[in-house]
């Protein structure tokens, strides 16, 4: 048998992670198996296993071709520290996930099979563990945005950054599970950029 190359070798990773994306998506991650995964790529299920040691080491590097590029980008935002305006800042970083929704499908995709085709259950509880962590690091973010905001005077009075950082997070949690539910456009698609402005501007000094 002839090894492959690692480009080559690279290229059958990607197919695989793109096979499971979209068997989970069409089946759910639960009703998905590793064989159903080999007959969407084209690959045996030893190909799989020479990649990912089970199904939840699959789902954590699909998930991660597209969080670790998105938290890159909207770092640039929540921790640039010579940024003038921090609220535009955190503004800019909110708009940045919407906009990766609405132009990316790959990352639509991801997100859709994370928030609704997915049971953090059994030996995917680890997940969910993982899902905790990488929240309480964007309310740490946002914190450290909203307080360099009020450092600047940009903040309106009486208000408690670290409590503005959690109300955001759970603002933006719930704005992109209502996104990826409103597929005919009506309630929420055409209105996300509006509100997230509006949710930004309540926060900013007049």
């Amino acid at each position: 048998m002839v090894r492959k190359t690692k480009a080559e070798a690279e290229v059958t990773r990607q197919q695989i992670i793109d096979a499971a994306r979209t068997v989970f998506v069409e089946r759910g991650v639960s009703r998905t198996s590793l064989e159903n995964i080999a007959k969407q790529s084209g690959v045996s299920r030893g190909a799989i296993y020479w990649h990912f040691a089970n199904k939840v080491e699959l789902f954590f590097a699909m998930k991660e071709q597209v969080s670790l590029p998105l938290v890159d980008e909207v770092d640039g935002f929540l921790l640039k520290e010579d940024l003038n305006d921090s609220l535009e800042g955190i503004e800019r970083s909110l708009l940045t996930i919407i906009r990766l929704l609405e132009e990316n499908e790959v990352a639509r995709q991801t997100f859709e099979i994370m928030f609704f085709k997915c049971e953090y259950v059994e030996e995917f509880a680890v997940l969910l563990s993982h899902w905790t962590q990488v929240c309480d690091d964007f309310v740490r973010k946002f914190t450290l945005a909203y307080e360099r905001a009020k450092s600047k005077g940009q903040l309106r009075e009486g208000l408690n950054p670290s409590a503005l950082a959690r109300d955001t997070h759970l603002f933006i949690s719930g704005l992109i599970r209502l996104w990826l539910a409103d597929e005919k456009g009506e309630l929420v698609r055409t209105h996300a950029r509006e509100m997230i402005e509006s949710h930004v501007s309540l926060r900013r000094k007049q």
